[in-house]
């Protein structure tokens, strides 16, 4: 018997007076947080919650979050946490899909959180209103006067835990299925490698929590250290880099994204945290971006990869071997990692070292299935292995590498085009401060490769400059690799994770509008 609330509650007995979160002025200890919780948990009780009953988490990176969750599991309840920029019909979907008996909503998220309870019929409880909301009744509110529950519910390791939406990026999202030993086991198992987090260190939570990597590799894993989690409910580089030198944060995670904008505060604000070690995922990371932040920050950047499947974390590089920049590392303990024929669907074909294939995993971290959709599990999970649906490819030393995602392949005169290895040599050219590759339709060549490039400071986007990079291009890529395209943009569309949304990229951008390159591409051959 386990529950992902011993998280929390074993750190409120081993530490109670140690900070557990701050956020704003406030300091809220181990012990405040973990009664705070089991008061959440007395009030959704006296509502009739109880356990496996799903309660969707509609909230931002503020207190209320931890404490909610926290105060579901403590029920035995599931947690079903709510992307918090989605739309009425979006979370009706998500409620509907879950079957949630209850949504905790932000009063800020009312417009649309309490749009989609109604739609659906799902009672509505909120938190973070100034007064009453007559649209629903307070939880926070119910909670200071409740008394808390003597302690957690106890339950079997098999058992439900988190129901984890996907992005939808290959249709309707899917709910994930994770149980109390995914998440418990991810959890101990990365807050020893690669992680490393202690009870002395202090993690920016600027990763939103109702993502996987913000909540299961930084709230919860910081929780069950027993360190400090700073909450900042909306990302930006300055006020990133100000609330890190400024609560002495050790510790950073985050997405490239959010590597980019530290460096661009950087430039202007000469403090540094006292960071000893960063983690990227979410996706790749180049190393010349890698490279940067080193040398700005004076802390290694260590590059993993996860999915919400497994709950979420796979692989990382770790102190226990080299830093091997470029790869995301070697499995975490407890876990297999290998390359399968990608075309073969029925059945799990290995591949050796150095094939690109795609990735499988198999271990306690797979999750236990997709909520409803039993057809999606059994194409998802062959042979007990889960196809991730990335292409990588592992070396001699067993160091794993993401080539790219299997529908984000640029299929160009017959030969696939990685848009992740054409991005890292982008990267260092200098008026490129980031970049994303797309294929964009093509009469002749099928598809067409373009770069999408944000420039750095100083530089000017335009013909010219699209011309300089296509030709810089020419001269450090093979003939059918490099872009002939290259469009600029203000600012990249992102998922809630970080990630750039390369399918939105390529419904704005439409068909190739470039020349037909002098050289061509090699034929297929």
């Amino acid at each position: 018997m386990l529950s992902v609330a011993a998280v929390l509650a074993e750190s409120a007995l081993r530490r109670p007076d140690h900070p557990a979160v701050v956020f704003a002025a406030r300091r809220i200890t181990y012990r405040e947080l973990w009664d705070g919780a089991r008061r959440y948990a007395a009030a959704l009780r006296e509502r009739g919650i109880g356990p496996d009953d799903k309660v969707a988490l509609l909230l931002p990176n503020t207190p209320h979050f931890p404490l909610a969750y926290f105060g579901v599991l403590a029920l035995g309840a599931v947690a079903v946490p709510v992307h918090a920029l989605l739309r009425a019909d979006e979370i009706a979907y998500v409620l509907d899909d879950s079957g949630a008996t209850a949504l905790i909503c932000a009063a800020p998220l009312l417009t649309e959180g309490g749009a989609a309870a109604a739609a659906t019929r799902t009672p509505l409880l909120t938190v973070m209103a100034d007064e009453e909301d007559p649209r629903a009744p307070r939880l926070d509110a119910l909670a200071a006067r409740s008394t808390p529950i003597d302690r957690h519910v106890l339950r079997a390791p098999d058992d439900i835990a988190v129901v984890l939406y996907t992005s939808g990026t290959t249709g309707r999202p899917k709910g994930a299925l994770l149980t109390h030993l995914n998440v418990v086991m991810n959890v101990d198992t990365t807050m020893l490698s690669p992680f490393e987090v202690t009870a002395d260190d202090a993690l920016l939570g600027c990763l939103p929590l109702f993502h996987t990597f913000g909540q299961i590799c930084g709230m919860n894993t910081c929780f069950r250290a027993g360190a400090t989690l700073v909450l900042m409910p909306r990302f930006d580089g300055p006020g990133a880099l100000d609330l890190m030198v400024r609560e002495d944060c050790t510790l950073f995670m985050g997405v490239p994204t959010m590597y980019v904008a530290l460096l661009d505060a950087a430039r202007t604000d000469p403090r540094r945290p006292p960071l000893t070690r960063a983690f990227s995922g979410g996706s790749a990371l180049p190393v010349a971006l890698l490279d940067a932040f080193r040398e700005t920050f004076g802390c290694p950047v260590y590059e993993g990869y996860g999915l919400t499947e497994t709950s979420p974390v796979v692989a990382y590089n770790q102190k226990a071997w080299p830093l091997k920049p470029g790869t995301v590392g070697k499995p975490v303990w407890g876990v297999e990692v290998e390359i399968a024929r990608a075309e073969v669907a029925d059945r799990i074909e290995l591949l050796a070292a150095g094939e690109v294939g795609e990735v499988v995993v198999r271990g306690h971290n797979v999750m236990a299935g997709y909520l409803n959709r039993p057809e999606a599990t059994a194409e998802a999970i062959v042979d007990g292995w889960f196809r991730s649906g990335d292409l990588g490819v592992k070396d001699d030393e067993g160091y794993l590498s993401i080539v790219d995602r299997k529908k984000d392949v640029v299929l160009r005169a017959g030969y696939n085009v990685y848009p992740r290895e054409v991005e890292d040599v982008l990267a260092r050219h200098p008026a490129i401060a980031q970049v994303a590759v797309v294929g964009l339709p093509h009469a002749v060549h099928g598809e067409e490769v373009c770069a999408v490039v944000r420039t750095s400071p100083g530089a000017t986007p335009g013909p010219g400059l699209g011309a300089e990079i296509v030709a810089w291009s020419r001269a450090r890529m093979a003939p059918y690799k490099y872009p002939r395209l290259v469009e600029f943009v203000d600012a990249f569309p992102l998922g809630p994770s970080g990630k750039v949304l390369k399918r939105e990229l390529v419904s704005r951008l439409g068909g190739a509008r470039g020349r037909e390159p002098e050289d061509g591409a090699p034929p297929p051959g």
